[in-house]
């Protein structure tokens, strides 16, 4: 089978998603099919290499940053890609497209089946569903929703990254979507070792912005500077700034690193060293470094948002906090950096959740969907 993989960004341009789509590309090429992914580039030069077994060919889109991409940027996209995907489609001619996000990137893939007749599958993520990220994104929805319901009409098949993402796609339009959820390579994945260290050492991992509420984190642990513990932030973001403001002016720099956005080897050690992953977001979809954190076995404490409750289980492999509620997420933490607490238990299960997140059965959903639909071409 030749798949033809959209994503309007692959690592190492990107977050989440595009990692996501990176892992079910080289899974899918590990099985025998042929793979190709046509994404944007970086500034106005043009790429091609292979990478995990996987040719990528990124065009130049005038995008600027690696872990951003304005709305305008998202059209530049569109504009640049359009001619080389049809280029894909007139020589190389694919059995399936597998379009990650259906706004932007499923545009492309609904001009490619209405020019050429070629089918598509959707993938979506939390933001390319109205009301997954609604600070953000219902005011454009608003716009483009005679436009994204005939994306969405056109694919042979629909699947989300979480139940939230699936039940909101269902409801806004209107058709069946299958769960599938992100998945991580368990292959060589140990069970985790009890700490010894009186110091619990935390960790959090995203964008520095609103949905992910690094800010939030910071006050709760205000008032624990009678519990050791250490913090290390990864990532970058407009509210960088107001986390270092707000480090110095409560005289937590010894205490809170951060470290920002780090290449993967060193983001799986400090996952290694810690014991808990913080995530205070207002909104997730399936967010990948939860489920590297169930690898590693690190407990979760997160807030009550629908998109973490296929990776937290409340009481069990972590807590559950009201989001914004800064006490609440300090109450928990406290518990776990008792050294008398559920921290390695909870450390346990979170590795042993692992297990349904294992990227081989995930990708033979994928493959599944994807040769159903190629046979209709």
């Amino acid at each position: 089978m030749k798949v033809l993989v959209l994503c309007y960004e692959y690592p190492p341009i990107g977050g989440g998603g595009g990692r996501v789509a990176q892992g079910i590309a080289e899974q899918l090429s590990r099985r025998g099919h042929a793979v190709r992914v046509q994404t944007a580039a970086l500034g106005w030069h043009s790429t091609r290499e292979t990478a995990g077994g996987v040719e990528v060919f990124r065009s130049a889109s005038g995008r600027r940053a690696p872990d951003n991409c304005t709305v305008a940027e998202m059209g530049l996209y569109l504009a640049t890609n359009l001619p080389p995907l049809l280029r894909q489609i007139r020589l190389w001619k694919p059995d399936v497209i597998h379009a990650h996000f259906a706004m932007p990137t499923g545009v492309l893939a609904c001009a490619a089946k209405v020019i050429a007749g070629i089918p598509y599958v959707l993938t979506a993520h939390l933001g390319d569903v109205p009301g997954g990220v609604p600070e953000q994104t219902d005011r454009l929805f608003q716009i483009v929703n005679p436009l994204a319901r005939k994306v969405w009409k056109g694919a042979a098949a629909a699947t989300a990254v979480s139940s939230h993402v699936q039940k909101l796609a269902e409801r806004a339009y209107g058709r069946p979507v299958l769960r599938i959820l992100n998945g991580i390579d368990m292959e060589g994945a140990t069970a985790p070792v009890t700490r010894t260290d009186p110091v619990c050492r935390l960790v959090f991992l995203g964008r520095f912005n609103p949905q992910k509420n690094p800010t939030l984190l910071i006050r709760a642990l205000v008032g624990m500077k009678d519990v050791p513990w250490t913090l290390t932030m990864i990532g970058d973001g407009p509210l960088m700034p107001e986390v270092r403001s707000l480090i110095h002016d409560e005289r937590l720099s010894d205490r809170i690193a951060c470290a920002g956005w780090l290449a993967a080897p060193e983001v799986d050690r400090i996952l290694l060293e810690s014991s808990v992953l913080c995530m205070p977001s207002t909104s997730e979809g399936m967010p990948v470094a939860a489920i590297e954190a169930l690898r590693r076995g690190l407990a979760i404490v997160a807030s009550d948002i629908p998109g973490l409750h296929d990776v937290v289980a409340g009481g069990v492999n972590g807590f559950i906090t009201p989001s914004g509620d800064a006490r609440a997420l300090e109450s928990k933490l406290r518990l776990l950096c008792d050294p008398a607490g559920p921290l390695e238990a909870m450390r346990l299960e979170s590795w042993k959740k692992a297990a349904e997140f294992a990227i081989p059965a995930i990708v033979t959903q994928y493959e599944a969907v994807l040769q159903a639909a190629g046979s209709i071409h």
